[in-house]
């Protein structure tokens, strides 16, 4: 793998992703290039499973993740009222945010990582379906896929347990 052309051909991308996570521009770039360290140091790790640009978002995906942990990072909320999402969040208990978790950890790809970049990063059905490399549609699809999936064990887990 030719570093300095997947870094070329991928930089941008990735920033941009890490800006959609932390809105912090500094703290994206510091993640962008910690990014590339790791994806040299664990090229061999790349199987061809998804695409380069898919696999670099997955690697700042997890570099920021671990970032956020270490410095107990939280997003303030802007304004005293809870917009709808927020509040739509705030229903579901912790136990159930584990549970969709846990159950999202069993699917597969794409579906996993589509679910995990709509819900957790925000991210449009058309800059999931660019960082894929598919149309919005399929992004769209693969997503309602995912939730209908979590969905369903999650009331088979209801009605078992």
């Amino acid at each position: 793998m030719d570093f300095e052309e997947v870094f070329a051909n991928h930089v941008d991308d990735v920033l941009r992703y890490v800006r959609s996570l932390c809105d912090d521009p500094d703290l994206a770039e510091d993640i962008t290039s910690e990014t590339f360290m790791k994806a040299i140091r664990f090229s061999e790790g790349f199987r061809g499973d998804s695409s380069v640009s898919t696999w670099l978002c997955q690697i700042a995906k997890n570099t920021y993740l671990t970032w956020a942990k270490r410095h107990h990072h939280t997003t303030p909320l802007e304004e005293d009222t809870p917009s709808e999402d927020q509040t739509e969040q705030k229903v579901l208990s912790k136990q159930q945010w584990l549970d969709i978790h846990h159950i999202l950890h069993t699917l597969g790809e794409p579906h996993k990582e589509v679910f995990s970049l709509r819900v957790f990063s925000e991210l449009s059905f058309t800059e999931i379906g660019a960082i894929f490399e598919k149309t919005p549609t399929w992004a769209r699809v693969t997503f309602h896929r995912a939730k209908n999936s979590i969905k369903d064990k999650l009331e088979g887990s209801n009605d078992h347990g």
